[in-house]
């Protein structure tokens, strides 16, 4: 590294170009707008303007509603957690890192399908009775977080 291989970082350095300054900047006269037109003038219509026809995001159905509230949960079975060696404390990051989940989003619930045969301490944010009761028969917690 000397000084004759120094540059600036790269997108770090652009001139403020002025545009419609006369012809010896480049951009002069019409400044990049062609001649006379619509599109040449001030005013010229918003995005999505389709020259008075019903724009397309009016014609087309809007149908139901979004609810902001709703939660995203990631629900899976008792039959996942058999990767876990007896007496282990199952958590949200054990899982994520076990690969059984990938994003936790809004919440994780066990549910009660499939067989089961490891005593564990599950903690997640919801259990379906049946998944609960699976896991204390065997000696295991299942924690609310």
């Amino acid at each position: 590294m000397d000084l004759s291989n120094l540059k600036p970082a790269a997108g770090s350095k652009h001139d403020r170009f002025r545009k419609g300054r006369g012809h010896g900047s480049g951009n002069g006269k019409t400044a990049g707008y062609g001649h006379k037109g619509q599109k040449a003038r001030s005013g010229a219509p918003r995005p999505g303007f389709e020259g008075g026809q019903m724009p397309l995001y009016r014609r087309l159905p809007k149908r139901g509603f979004t609810n902001r509230n709703s939660k995203d949960i990631v629900a899976f079975n008792v039959s996942k957690l058999e990767v876990f060696e007896d007496g282990t404390v199952v958590d949200i990051p054990k899982m994520i890192e076990s690969g059984i989940i990938k994003n936790p989003r809004d919440g994780v619930k066990i549910l009660g399908n499939g067989e089961f045969t490891k005593k564990l301490t599950v903690k997640a944010n919801a259990f379906s009775a049946s998944a609960k009761e699976k896991i204390e028969a065997l000696g295991g917690t299942a924690e609310v977080m």
